[in-house]
Order: C-alpha cells, then sequence, then structure tokens
C-alpha cells in the first residue's frame, strides 16, 4: 500500500515504513541509542529527501526513545541526575545545530554535509568501539569478569563536582555537559539521537557503569531530540507527520522487543553488535558518495530547492 508524503514529495509503501521503525525501536531498546543512526541513511535510500529525513526522523526517535525508557525505569537502571547535566549540553547543542543545519539549507550544501557527517562521525565512532568491545570481550573471556571503570582519569581533576549516586560516581559537570553539547548538534544536523556517541562516551569517558548507561542514553535522547524536532518543524519547515506517524509506530513497538533482548546479553556482546552495525551503515554510505557522484548533486539540488 503506497501512500504520499506531502513534505517529502514521493510515494513510498507504508508497509516498508512501519517495518523500518519496528527495526529501529529493537535497536533503541537494546543499546540505548536513538537509532537515527540507521534509520536517516536508510530513508536517504528509499528516496527521501536528506532535509526531510533529518527532521523527520527526530519523531520517531522520541517515541521509541520513551518507550525503550519505561522499561529501564523499571529497572530502576536510569540515572536521572546524569540524565538531567546530559540534558542541559544537550538542549544547546541542539540550538546550535539547527542553526548551523538552517545556514547550509539556504546555501543549497545541507545534503551533502549530513552524507559526509555520517560517514566521518561513523567511521571513527564505529571503529573505536569496535576495538574496545574485541578488548573487553578478551579481558571477560581471560579473567571471567570485566574491569571496572572506576580508575582515577584526568576527569577526576576537573572542578566543579558532583555527585551521582546511581552511576556511583563523584566526578565534574564539564565533560558530561560537553557531551551533551556534542550531542545535541549532531542530533539537529543528523537526524540522530547521538546515542551511537553518548553510548561510549558516558561508558569509557565518564566511566559510568553499562547497566545504567542504556536507560540514562535514552532518557536524555527523548528531550533533545523532541526540542530538536521543534526548531526543525518552526524554522524550516521539513518535518513530515505522515512519515513521521508511520515510523513512531514501528518503532514504539520494537523498543519493547529491543529491551527484553539487550537484557539477555552481556554487555561487552551488545557493544561489539552495535560496533559492527556502526561500520556496516558507515561503509554503505561511503560507498554511495563514491560510487554515485551525480546523485549528490540531485540531492543537493533538492535540499536547496
Amino acid at each position: 500500500m503506497y501512500i504520499y508524503l506531502p513534505i517529502a514529495e514521493v510515494s513510498v509503501n507504508a508497509f516498508l515504513l512501519l517495518g523500518l521503525g519496528g527495526i529501529v525501536g529493537v535497536l533503541s531498546g537494546m543499546f540505548g541509542v536513538g537509532g537515527g543512526f540507521l534509520m536517516t541513511p536508510l530513508l536517504f535510500f528509499i528516496g527521501i529527501p536528506p532535509a526531510v529525513a533529518v527532521a523527520t526522523e527526530a519523531n520517531q526517535i522520541v517515541a521509541s526513545s520513551f518507550s525503550g525508557v519505561l522499561a529501564h525505569v523499571k529497572r530502576r537502571t536510569v540515572d536521572f541526575k546524569m540524565g538531567g547535566v546530559l540534558l542541559i549540553g544537550g538542549l544547546i547543542g541542539a540550538g546550535m545545530g539547527v542553526f548551523i543545519f538552517n545556514y547550509l539549507k539556504g546555501l543549497g550544501q545541507v545534503d551533502l554535509l549530513v552524507k559526509l557527517c555520517y560517514v566521518v562521525f561513523l567511521g571513527i565512532i564505529g571503529s573505536l568501539m569496535f576495538i574496545e568491545s574485541l578488548r573487553a570481550l578478551s579481558n571477560v573471556k581471560r579473567v571471567g569478569t570485566s574491569k571496572p571503570h572506576h580508575k582515577r582519569t584526568w576527569i577526576h581533576a576537573l572542578p566543579i563536582k558532583m555527585r551521582f549516586r546511581v552511576s556511583g560516581l563523584y566526578i565534574s559537570v564539564i565533560p558530561p555537559i560537553s557531551i551533551g553539547i556534542l550531542v545535541g548538534v549532531l542530533a539537529a544536523i543528523m537526524g540522530v539521537g547521538g546515542g551511537f556517541i553518548m553510548v561510549p562516551a558516558m561508558i569509557y569517558i565518564l566511566g559510568m557503569p553499562t547497566k545504567v548507561v542504556v536507560g540514562t542514553s535514552l532518557f536524555q535522547i527523548i528531550f533533545v531530540t523532541a526540542f530538536t524536532t521543534m526548531l526543525h518543524a518552526t524554522t524550516n519547515y521539513t518535518v513530515d507527520m505522515v512519515l513521521a506517524v508511520l515510523l513512531l509506530v514501528g518503532g514504539v513497538i520494537g523498543a519493547q522487543f529491543g529491551t527484553v533482548i539487550g537484557a539477555k546479553l552481556k554487555a561487552e556482546q551488545l557493544r561489539i553488535l552495535l560496533a559492527t552495525m556502526v561500520l556496516l551503515v558507515c561503509a554503505k554510505l561511503a560507498f554511495d558518495l563514491i560510487v554515485e557522484p551525480s546523485e549528490i548533486f540531485n540531492l543537493s539540488g533538492i535540499g536547496g530547492h
């Protein structure tokens, strides 16, 4: 059953969109990521203009993340205090990102920027996560238990410290706010929740225990992506509500299954699966940019239209 998407100006199979939303919802529940790092490129591949895909995908991320975080709240694996600090930075970053997005959209370059950002960030983050996950997995096999993250680093020397009891940390608020700003910028420019950066940063930089990382990441993603959607809808009018609703329905259902699956896997296994998925999406986008350069210019024309 094909439906017409008025803002995107294309006709797409409704069941395909529901299926994509469900897949991304599963990822959200499993890994604590909004799923936009996968959904936004998939929308590119089925013909949705990048400017519309970025702005609209944030709606689906809000829904799937909210659905996923409810399950984590029941398990008491959400650090609301840390989530609030990350959120402050996220809102600041989202405002900055939408400003950059709108400026480049006016120049007709936003579509190319979005794809290049995906290739660069997914490549870097995916590679680092994959290497670190393999190392952690080998440590678990050799020792039997994963190494604790509560060793002293440069983070502990920074000022303006705060105690985060759920995470068992006493650290400066500067790193979490900085991470939040970066994730907010990415949410606005790339149409992602930023979990693919947020999750490894919370584990390896902040030293948070893995069991509370997923729920806390989802909590922050909800508000940052909702704020980003509002800014996109009121400043550049690229939010397609028909597309958003279809993705939302699939995402909410999928997130519940993802949370159940994630609870049955070990932390190291979850991290290596996420890293592999990030690298696969990165490879596909890079391949399209290299092999089909003519399509870049066509898409840029749409974005600047």
